[in-house]
């Protein structure tokens, strides 16, 4: 049953003026179905748009967004027609307060552009989808007919920016919205208060947000007035906004401004004035975000003070699972949980957001991405009323000096963009504590994670491609990979692949030690979180050495960059930066064609201690140049040793290396190698 039909007379500006023109096969999340329409003349896209009739406000900002153009008068234009209707056939929902359908139809022809969806938030999307078939070459204008028929999987698709600690420009934070947006990311956790700042604005207390309350970024902070521009940007790409303020925990700022606690009856009764103004700015934000973990409530019945109070707003309230000493029930006042760590399990009866292995501040460039777009979310298939969805969570106890080095050292792009498809998509063959990191050699997983990286470097070429995105090709990247030797705790212990070279396998003390392959341009050999997330080795253990290598086909001779990593520095950790001449604190060493590559020389080498305000500087190979080195023509050979020891002064000893060609900048994957541990030419 139709309920609206708005007929829109339209001529699309596409929108930007890129390299190459945007299609069905760069779309990103893959729709659902998606129908060619072979003969069908393609949607020329020149003018300006003209508006016909009343659209409100959120769809005519929509279809601005898209074009940024003004309207016009140019009647002779195609049309755009948008129909409201109950249901679109085949898609699937279930419900979720505060989170509409999002299902949508669009049909693009020579004729113009018709979209049918159950709500305007699906309209959005199918506006978003559109955007992208606009992306690219505008000399011709076109976008390919097609009828595309689509829905999400699960309902939450969302990031979270931890401001709180470090603060991010409010126009910053509106081009993220802009550029998110477009890929369907739908929800923005906003968590506006840490032990380092409280960053909203109390009118009440002006003394929260004074510069001398804050040890991190002193003196900012958003205004009530910028968080509603926030959230009004955040509206026009479907995005829903859920602001936290954390409570009792992580709440130091708190009481230097107010002289007290959170859990006094003044501090209770304080929080409530502050939740009154968060709920009036944040006015249509569905849920409030209340934190309420890693510190022992004491306040008698805090937590339902708290959530009767928010509840009495008519909002709903989130918190993290788990919680110190304190079931998380309907009882207790939660709505929503969001799971983290390993101790976050689903609570029945309430809708949880996996963000258990979403802490991209552990995350390296390469492998934990291949393992968070394998995984399905917490075990199942699509969401349903108590498994919401998925968020991408960037923590950053350690201090990074400003907001790109966040955006680049967390590989913020590529990690959420990566989790979006998953759960737009569903599906997964297996969830990440089976899955592990690594890419299989061969079959679905692979060929799925290679499209989705084809399509995620055009847009990176793009829409992207002012943003700093360390990822590159990886899928190309094959490796062979030992079996591990013991070293008895001695780094330098030499075993047969130094001396013997290359092989399928060695003898050694009267043992077979055999070789494997991998692909990939990061790999664990032990995961950051050992057995819980699988690595290469089924059951690596201290004191051994692994080798690795591969040989690279060069056309030509050529300088080229090396990413090189052999210990990811986690944006959370308080981990020593390598002695000079050291690539890690192992005993780490890389050969090219038999001469060993020198690491770079570390900003923060030599320190006995680092603390969280330590600047996090050229530890990760994000943060630095890429290693210069000389290709020969032909082939040539990567050779890494890689003991893996008790490494002091690192809490999470990884055992990983990290090694892909690039342009000299490291922005690109060097075009035409072939990676090959048997030196044939048939893998490209």
């Amino acid at each position: 049953m139709k309920i609206r039909t708005l007929r829109l007379v339209a001529a699309l500006v596409a929108l930007t003026t890129l390299t190459a023109q945007g299609k069905v096969e760069h779309l990103m999340p893959t729709p659902k179905q998606v129908t060619l329409s072979t003969g069908a003349a393609p949607l020329k896209l020149t003018g300006l748009l003209y508006f016909e009739g009343r659209p409100s406000e959120r769809i005519l900002a929509a279809f601005r967004n898209l074009t940024l153009q003004h309207p016009t008068a140019d009647k002779q234009a195609p049309h755009v027609e948008i129909t409201l209707v109950d249901s679109i056939k085949g898609a699937y929902d279930y419900f979720l307060e505060g989170f509409p359908n999002e299902a949508y139809r669009m049909t693009v022809d020579g004729q113009g552009i018709r979209i049918a969806a159950t709500t305007e938030t699906g309209v959005i999307r199918a506006i978003q989808t559109l955007a992208q078939l606009a992306e690219g070459d505008t000399q011709n204008g076109e976008v390919e007919a097609c009828e595309i028929v689509d829905w999400p999987a699960f309902k939450i698709r969302g990031y979270m920016h931890d401001i709180g600690r470090s603060y991010i420009s409010v126009e910053e934070l509106k081009k993220q919205l802009r550029l998110f947006g477009r890929f369907k990311v739908n929800t923005f956790h906003f968590h506006l208060t840490e032990n380092q700042a409280w960053r909203f604005e109390v009118k009440q207390y002006p003394q929260l947000t004074e510069a001398s309350t804050m040890t991190r970024f002193a003196g900012h902070y958003y205004t009530q007035e910028e968080c509603r521009e926030i959230v009004q940007t955040a509206s026009e790409y479907g995005i829903t906004v859920i602001p936290e303020i954390d409570m009792p925990g992580h709440s130091a700022a708190f009481t230097r401004a107010m002289g007290h606690s959170m859990q006094t009856a003044q501090g209770v009764e304080e929080l409530k004035n502050i939740l009154d103004e968060v709920a009036e700015v944040f006015v249509d934000a569905p849920y409030i975000h209340i934190g309420a973990d890693e510190q022992a409530i004491t306040y008698p019945d805090f937590l339902r003070i708290i959530t009767n109070h928010i509840h009495e707003k008519g909002k709903g309230v989130v918190v993290w699972n788990p919680i110190s000493g304190v079931s998380i029930t309907h009882q207790t006042g939660a709505d929503m949980t969001q799971m983290w760590s390993t101790a976050g399990k689903r609570i029945a009866g309430l809708p949880n957001i996996d963000c258990r292995y979403n802490y991209v501040n552990h995350f390296d460039v390469f492998a934990d991405l291949v393992g968070i777009y394998k995984s399905n979310i917490y075990y199942a298939q699509q969401g349903n009323e108590e498994i919401a969805g998925e968020i991408t969570a960037i923590w950053n106890d350690r201090y990074m000096e400003d907001e790109q080095s966040i955006m680049r050292q967390n590989n913020v792009y590529a990690n959420v963009l990566a989790s979006t498809e998953r759960a737009w998509k569903g599906g997964g063959q297996q969830y990440i504590e089976s899955g592990g990191t690594l890419l299989p050699t061969e079959g679905q997983e692979l060929e799925e994670f290679k499209d989705w990286e084809r399509r995620f470097l055009f847009h990176k070429a793009h829409s992207l491609k002012d943003e700093p995105i360390p990822y590159v090709r990886q899928t190309n990247v094959c490796w062979r990979i030992t079996d591990a030797f013991p070293n008895n705790g001695n780094a330098d212990s030499v075993f047969p692949p130094e001396t013997e070279g290359p092989k399928d396998y060695y003898m050694w003390q009267g043992k077979t030690y055999n070789t494997g392959c991998a692909i990939g341009a990061g790999i664990y050999l032990r995961h950051t979180w050992g057995k819980q997330v699988p690595g290469y080795y089924a059951d690596p253990q201290p004191n051994h050495t692994a080798y690795a290598w591969t040989f690279v086909y060069s056309p030509i001779e050529q300088e080229a960059g090396a990413l090189v990593e052999f210990q990811n520095y986690g944006r959370s950790e308080k981990d020593l930066a390598p002695d000079n001449g050291q690539w890690d604190r192992k005993g780490t060493r890389l050969w090219l064609n038999d001469e060993e590559l020198s690491p770079p020389d570390w900003d923060n080498a030599g320190l006995e201690s680092v603390n969280n305000e330590t600047p996090l500087h050229n530890e990760n190979l994000t943060a630095r140049k890429p290693i210069r080195v000389r290709l020969r023509q032909g082939w040539n050979k990567v050779f890494i040793k890689l003991p893996y020891v008790p490494a002091q002064g690192v809490r999470l000893n990884k055992w990983m290396f990290t090694f892909v060609l690039t342009d000299l900048e490291g922005r690109h994957a060097l075009d035409g190698l072939i990676y090959s541990p048997e030196q044939t030419k048939q893998k490209k």
